[in-house]
């Protein structure tokens, strides 16, 4: 039986570790995947990256590998190679690779709820957590979640525990201050929110 496990990180560098971990205990790429907010323009593929030191762009190795989801950066290999640039209803631009991204385009074009929220519930995820994993992403966090083997949950929740977000502390926290449940209408955040809401949390860096 295989199970979808997700969780958010308030830092791109955090949910990375979370995928190389993921990918080092010998997850597939194709089931892993990460959406990342990148309303402050932190992923950019107007500039080469050469991580691995090869000579070669990365972003040009990702797409050469059969990334699904656009041209990448990141890691020097895996799913990390193969990021990409996209839209999600609510949550504006964002950085993904993946299957979940796929399935959140998908999502979105057939009117799904919110795109994102639509994949995950597919996938699994109750309802609540998938709108909280949404906003999260909507506030600047990073998802990432992976379809593992129910045999392996509990092995691998432990690697995706390392610096992610406590949901229901979160989710609280949100509440307090009026917020109900994600919105793919409501305006996207932007880049001086994102990092006022970053700030909130100590995730101020990448």
């Amino acid at each position: 039986m295989t199970v979808t496990i997700s969780r958010l990180y308030d830092t791109h560098t955090h949910a990375q570790a979370a995928v190389q971990r993921l990918e080092a205990a010998g997850v597939p790429h194709s089931d892993i995947s990460i959406v990342a907010n990148n309303s402050d323009s932190w992923f950019s593929t107007d500039k080469k990256v050469d991580r691995d030191r090869d000579g070669v762009d990365d972003r040009a190795e990702g797409a050469g590998t059969g990334a699904a989801i656009g041209a990448g950066l990141g890691g020097t290999a895996g799913l990390l190679a193969g990021l990409g640039l996209l839209a999600i209803p609510g949550l504006g631009p964002v950085v993904a690779a993946g299957w979940l991204a796929a399935t959140a385009v998908g999502a979105a074009a057939g009117a799904a709820s919110g795109g994102i929220v639509g994949a995950l519930t597919q996938a699994g995820v109750s309802e609540e957590d998938a709108h909280t994993y949404a906003e999260g992403v909507r506030r600047g966090g990073t998802l990432v979640s992976a379809r593992v083997a129910d045999a392996d949950r509990t092995r691998l929740d432990a690697l995706l525990n390392e610096s992610a977000v406590n949901l229901r502390d979160r989710t609280a926290a949100w509440r307090k201050s009026g917020w109900k449940s994600f919105d793919p209408t409501s305006k996207p955040y932007g880049a001086d929110e994102v990092r006022k809401e970053r700030a909130l949390y100590g995730g101020g860096l990448r």
